[in-house]
Parts: structure tokens; sequence; C-alpha cells
């Protein structure tokens, strides 16, 4: 893999969970956590495609006209990557997502109007099938002034035109979706002071940490250092 930190480790002895999930709003950093987790166990990394739906940069500056097609192409995208595993029989192997599938009806309930959702939630609910649940989810959370300040500094064009109430609408969204997940082990991390793409300090501390969980709700909060 041409991506995660030089570092060394010895998981010998370890549980390690086979199928870790990172969430989180636009900006938080869960494609990047993703990847440095995936080099980090030598697991496979199964990246949202988002620079392949065709309807997403219209929908930063047309949300009401291409709501429903954007929503709908990620559906089918991550239920496909996820059915590809099962049908060539690697689904009981190792990999690291950056989407939760359990998360893509947050964005609909938050983007479609009633009839779209009502659409969305027919298909949904015959497309989601044969899906594993994670054996461990990293939720990542920062405040939207922090994520406005990384989606400008990443520097895709059409991201730039993200509107910071939207922004803040899917801040609270996630808030309020992983307030109520238990479905599988769970960690939420305040992203805001930590530099998981960079700080190897960082990205250790926190392995090291979720190596630790087996069951329930965690939180990672460390203090910013002084």
């Amino acid at each position: 893999m041409d991506y995660g930190f030089n570092l060394t480790w010895d998981f010998r002895g370890l549980e390690l969970p086979k199928y870790i999930a990172v969430e989180g709003p636009i900006g938080v950093g869960k494609t990047t956590l993703a990847k440095h987790l995936a080099a980090t166990f030598n697991y496979q990394a199964l990246l949202e495609q988002a620079d392949q739906n065709p309807f997403l940069e219209n929908f930063y500056t047309q949300p009401g006209q291409s709501a429903l097609p954007t929503q709908l192409f990620f559906l089918f995208q991550r239920v496909q990557q996820l059915q590809n595993l099962h049908r060539d029989e690697l689904f009981e192997s190792t990999f690291v997502a950056d989407f939760l599938l359990a998360k893509d009806r947050l964005f609909a309930e938050l983007t479609l109007d009633r009839d779209e959702y009502q659409l969305y939630d027919q298909v949904a609910q015959k497309v989601n099938t044969n899906t594993a649940v994670p054996d461990l989810v990293l939720y990542l959370q920062a405040p939207t002034d922090s994520l406005i300040e990384r989606v400008n500094k990443r520097g895709v064009e059409f991201e730039r035109g993200i509107n910071p109430d939207y922004l803040d609408r899917l801040n609270d969204a996630y808030t309020r979706f992983f307030l109520h997940y238990d479905e599988a082990p769970l960690l939420i991390v305040n992203a805001k002071d930590l530099d998981l793409a960079n700080n190897e300090r960082d990205f250790k501390a926190l392995v090291e940490y979720l190596l630790t969980i087996k069951k329930g709700r965690h939180f990672y909060n460390p203090s910013p250092l002084l």
C-alpha cells in the first residue's frame, strides 16, 4: 500500500477487529484514517468513490435538483462494494471502510423531501441486503468551523461551495445518529485537535486505544498538548 505511517507494530496475541468502519462528516478525515488503518493492519481498504458520482458536484450547487440521484448513486455504490466482497468470497477477510452503510439513511433524511424520501426508502429496503455489521465503528467528530477549514485546505474545487449551514445540519445529524447507534462496538473520537493524517503520535495513540475495545460505546477525547 502507498499510504500509512512508517511505524513498527507487534500485534501478536491480540484479537484484531476484522471489519472496521470509519465515519464522520465531510472534511473530518475519515478516508485518510481508513487508509492509514488499512496499511497498519495490512487490511484491504474499501473506500467510497465520490469522484465516480456524476451528480455530486451539482448537489453542492443545486441540492434541490440533485439530492435524490446523488443519494441513490451512493446507496447503490456502497451496497455493490460490500456485496462484491461477499461474491468474491473475501467477506471473511479483513478490511477497513470509510463508510457505514447504516448511516446512508442519515443523508437521505437530511437532503430529500417527503416524496423523495419515500421513494429512497422503498429502494433502500430492497437493495440493502446481505451486508455484514462491522466489528468496530469509529465516528470522528469535529466542530463545523474545523470541517470548513479542512475542506478548504484539501482544495477540491466544487467542495468549496458547500453551504456552512448544510455542514452544521450534517454535523448535528451525525451526532443524533450515533447517539442511538448500537449495532456494533462504537468509538466516538474527538478529532478537533488530532492530526490523524500526518502526526504519527496521534495516530499511534488512537490505534492503541481502539485495540482495547471489544464491545459497547467508548469515547476518545485526548487533551491537546500544551
